[in-house]
């Protein structure tokens, strides 16, 4: 029987994680070791990646109101396929388990790059979050739940996180779910208007005021099982959402009617755990921005070896190598940035409110990348498409696919602007950006080669931050989001240089450099950069992984 989906990829069958050199060497950089992640590269390369885009043609979740028996079950179909996808992650790769089991968190966030598929990973993102916010603030509830969560257990359990509502979206003061407590517990009354994992989730994260509480200040985290106590349905799901990607994660509307609940944590201090839950699944976000590019790119890089136009290959056109170029640069320092960001999260994991000075460095980092590697993966994924040339439109291969998912990265855990407000307070409030000055003042410190560039990153860096602090609240608003895309590339440039010069790799020197003066400086290239091209675009070459 012929394997079809062979015909309509360029990348199906290949193993994604050993044909990646530079992701290889970035994590294990920052991991201080190698991980053997191939089983899952290969896995992510076959049988995941024809699945999940079959799941968005074909065969997406179902709304189920009614049971066989006339009895509301407000519940989702989801194909055989997705099920063995998700039990597999779950139990055999063992995604979420890494923290929990007293291992780098980074190791989760590894396994979600070579996912990538953001509908596939938000149910995996949600369930990963509740079961963290369970774990650090309800030990009552850590037997209970965190094992199925995270697949210790036969029975699989699934999480959601549900904070916003329909009048404020990221503005969580304007929520208007209340709630009263009475029996030893508490009910939630008020609807939630994005609510992905609805229907699927055991287990549901969400917030409320009570009392005389008001403003984001106000708020209380709450534990809402799918059932109650009397073992009947505990909220109801008034509709799917349609969407025009992430198609394999069922995202609702959700309603409350005195649904009983469980309060996590101390009373009026949702709004630290919500931003640290945020933080969990805004590099979450990062993670799967950067492997959605990556997929693009492999998808152009392997289309345009194979490809002839006027005489020769694709990738022997000059300005095709430049555009490979630009995105292999562009993706490298965005994988680079965000596993640093995940470095300092691991490093800061165990801090609590008020959180101490390492926290509130990673929370300003996690805003950046946050927003980088979203802009970074749309861009990434437009540019193969393009590459693609008519074929890149037609929804029938693959790479058509990518640049839809990457457009809900910048949407996700916050809009730019969202992110924007919130790096300000915590560079005007929390002085965040004093510790992170000074850690890329160390870091400047280790480069050797190139770094003149890398020096003119770092002062790109200050003066955005100096710049900020000499203005006005309205003006720094005003300007925020400008500073942070030059901050985010300026430390990625940093970065890729500083890899390349403790590693040995000169091709990571050369990375960041290009990538100085192409999105630092915004820059055409020199040149002779048309020499430098093809040792960092070859990403599956023996070469990229050896030190030059």
């Amino acid at each position: 029987m012929d394997d079809t989906y062979s015909f309509l990829s360029s990348i199906y069958g290949k193993n994604h994680y050993d044909i990646d050199k530079p992701f290889q060497k970035i994590l294990d950089f920052y991991m201080g070791k190698h991980l053997n992640l191939s089983p899952l590269g290969a896995y992510a390369g076959k049988d995941l990646y024809e699945t999940t885009d079959y799941i968005d043609k074909v065969s997406q979740p179902l709304q189920k109101m009614w049971s066989i028996d006339g009895k509301r079950i407000d519940s989702i179909l989801i194909s055989p396929m997705e099920k063995h996808v998700l039990d597999k992650l779950i139990h055999e790769y063992g995604i979420s388990r890494p923290y929990f089991h007293g291992k780098s968190i980074m190791e989760h966030y590894a396994m979600g790059y070579l996912v990538a598929d953001p509908g596939i990973y938000c149910i995996l993102t949600l369930t990963h979050q509740t079961a963290y916010a369970i774990h650090k603030y309800a030990p009552d509830f850590q037997n209970d739940y965190v094992p199925g969560l995270i697949g210790d257990t036969k029975d699989t359990l699934l999480g959601a996180t549900w904070f916003t509502e329909i009048q404020g979206g990221s503005d969580l003061g304007a929520n208007k779910t209340r709630a009263e407590s009475g029996n030893g517990l508490w009910y939630l009354t008020g609807d939630k208007y994005f609510a992905s994992n609805a229907g699927l989730a055991d287990v549901a994260l969400t917030s409320a005021f009570h009392g005389d509480n008001h403003g984001a200040k106000g708020l209380s985290l709450f534990l809402i099982p799918r059932k109650n106590n009397d073992g009947e349905l505990n909220y109801r799901l008034r509709r799917l959402k349609e969407k025009s990607a992430t198609k394999s994660v069922p995202s609702g509307e959700v309603e409350l009617d005195s649904s009983e609940a469980y309060m996590i944590g101390d009373a009026g201090k949702a709004i630290y755990y919500i931003t640290e839950d945020l933080m969990v699944s805004r590099l979450d976000n990062a993670a799967a921005a950067c492997g959605i590019a990556r997929k693009a790119y492999l998808e152009a890089y392997y289309y345009t070896g194979k490809r002839k136009t006027f005489g020769k290959l694709l990738i022997e056109h000059p300005g095709i190598v430049k555009d490979l170029l630009d995105m292999e640069v562009l993706l490298e320092g965005s994988i680079a940035l965000t596993f640093k960001s995940i470095e300092l999260f691991n490093n800061s994991i165990n801090s609590k409110p008020p959180y101490d000075d390492e926290y509130n460095y990673t929370r300003l980092m996690t805003h950046i990348v946050k927003n980088i590697t979203a802009d970074s993966s749309a861009r990434i994924t437009q540019m193969a498409t393009e590459l693609h040339g008519g074929i890149g439109f037609l929804s029938e291969f693959p790479v058509e696919r990518w640049h839809r998912e990457a457009l809900i990265t910048p949407i996700w855990e916050g809009a730019s602007n969202i992110q924007a407000l919130d790096m300000l307070e915590a560079i005007m409030r929390k002085k965040a950006h004093i510790k992170l000055l000074s850690d890329f003042k160390n870091i400047l410190s280790e480069i050797r080669e190139e770094k003149a560039a890398a020096e003119s990153c770092y002062n790109s860096l200050k003066n955005s931050i100096d710049n900020l602090l000499s203005m006005g609240v309205e003006e720094a608003q005003f300007h925020a989001k400008y500073s942070m895309e030059v901050m985010g590339h300026s430390m990625a440039a940093i970065l890729l240089i500083h890899i390349g010069n403790k590693t040995g790799n000169n091709d990571f020197v050369k990375a960041g450099s290009l990538y100085a003066r192409r999105f630092v400086k915004k820059e055409d290239y020199e040149s002779n950069a048309i020499g430098q091209a093809g040792g960092i675009i070859h990403v599956d070459s023996a070469e990229r992984s050896l030190k030059n």
